[in-house]
């Protein structure tokens, strides 16, 4: 990988691409720190510092905005509109028409459905924008602070809307930002700034471990973490790495005097089809009855029952909620994801076929057979990857966000694949040795 970018620095309209993506970089992360107007800053920084580390309901959120959201900054939001606006555009792709013609069109009908995105996505922060700003006035954002209620002094409707019309411009930019490292940087650029801002959140946390340790000073769970770590990124790339390839002849057909076909190909199945959705929709699933209860008012038996089972993540409901979850979401977004029908259809259409295998319907339901095979032990990885943060809360005594947790360790491990196989393409391109010389 260091080789890979040694020549790609090398290289100048590569070196070109990765300073851009650099300075977009550095844009964004100067944009995580502006301050909001209308915040006491003072009060924000002594209720982060009371908190230490115990961040609740937010800290998934705050994780993808790099540290932005309990700070309330313009950036506070970060790029959660614009995956939550994606996810609902995907699913809705399988259950609306319209969509669904759009997504076969090509490249047109993929421009459509990105500005659907993007007005979603404008339309999502002006709601978790009035949101966010409610849940800061109440005192809930910290509810452990003394001085949680006064982080924003002024009630006036003024101010209010001003905040929510920040944390939305600032949504646009970094949805922005994250298009222009697409079409002039280096890999996708969501899909990076996603990746920068939960790197951001890394050596404070390890730090944080370092502080609350007791063995040499807190050294030795210090190294402990990082060696962990290491061992979950190795077993991270194995897994995402691991595929299923099905066997693919394409029958020879003349036309004229032309003969057509009579290629072998493969169909790629990976063992985690699913990627990192299924953890951050469980995620979002199980911070939903937390939140109704933080927000109710009164004692009840419900609301107990919730804060003492479903808020803590090394109870035993939540931990075996939150696995379930996990195993369900990952068969759930593939089967919406993959169709297997359309995929025989297509191969029928070209004629090519699965050796052993009929065309038609049999190839459908083969590669439906397989792809819930191979799904098992990928759901049932996701999940142990996930609860990683749990048996670090018990062994550790972390917090809940811990750094190398589940969902942090997949999109990281994910996105730095994805970019190093683009670098290694241009470079591939750029540098290709013919045969003769």
């Amino acid at each position: 990988m260091l080789t890979a970018f040694a020549r790609a620095f090398r290289t100048p309209d590569l070196r070109k691409k990765l300073l851009f993506t650099l300075a977009i970089v550095v844009v964004y992360r100067i944009g995580t720190h502006i301050p909001m107007p209308g915040v006491d800053y003072k009060n924000v920084q002594t209720c982060i510092d009371a908190a230490s580390g115990k961040q609740g309901l937010f800290g998934l959120v705050n994780m993808f905005s790099g540290g932005a959201l309990l700070q309330i900054t313009i950036f506070a939001l970060g790029i959660m509109p614009y995956i939550t606006a994606s996810i609902i555009l995907q699913l809705l792709t399988v259950v609306i028409p319209r969509l669904e013609a759009l997504k076969k069109e090509g490249q047109a009908g993929t421009a459509k459905i990105t500005q659907y995105t993007r007005y979603l996505t404008v339309a999502l922060a002006i709601l978790q924008g009035t949101g966010l700003v409610a849940t800061a006035r109440s005192g809930a954002l910290f509810t452990s602070c003394p001085v949680g209620n006064q982080i924003v002094p002024d009630k006036a409707i003024f101010t209010t809307i001003t905040m929510v019309i920040c944390m939305t411009a600032g949504t646009a930019v970094v949805m922005w930002l994250g298009e222009l490292i697409t079409d002039r940087g280096i890999g996708n650029g969501m899909s990076i700034l996603m990746f920068i801002s939960i790197a951001a959140t890394f050596p404070s946390a390890l730090w944080a471990i370092k502080k609350q340790g007791t063995l040499a000073g807190g050294w030795i769970e210090f190294f402990t973490v990082i060696a962990v770590g290491l061992v979950m990124v190795g077993l991270v790339v194995f897994v995402e790495q691991a595929q299923r390839r099905i066997p693919v002849q394409y029958a020879k057909r003349m036309i004229g005097r032309r003969s057509y076909g009579g290629t072998s190909t493969y169909i790629p199945l990976k063992v985690n089809q699913a990627g990192v959705i299924p953890v951050i929709f469980a995620s979002s699933l199980l911070y939903i009855p937390a939140l109704v209860a933080q927000f109710s008012s009164g004692p009840s038996g419900w609301k107990t029952w919730i804060e003492q089972n479903l808020t803590k993540g090394d109870h035993p409901i939540y931990i075996v909620t939150y696995f379930l979850l996990i195993v369900f979401f990952a068969f759930f977004y593939v089967a919406i994801s993959f169709n297997p029908e359309e995929v025989a259809d297509n191969m029928k259409k070209y004629g090519g076929f699965i050796p052993g295998i009929r065309a038609g319907r049999p190839t459908a339901e083969y590669l439906s057979y397989v792809l819930n095979r191979i799904t098992w032990p990928g759901s049932l990885y996701l999940g142990l990857i996930a609860l990683v943060p749990t048996m670090a809360l018990v062994g550790f005594g972390a917090s809940q966000n811990f750094p190398f947790g589940g969902t942090s360790i997949l999109i990281i491990v994910g996105v730095g694949l994805e970019t190093v196989k683009q670098i290694e393409s241009q470079l591939q391109q750029r540098n290709y040795e013919g045969f003769l010389r």
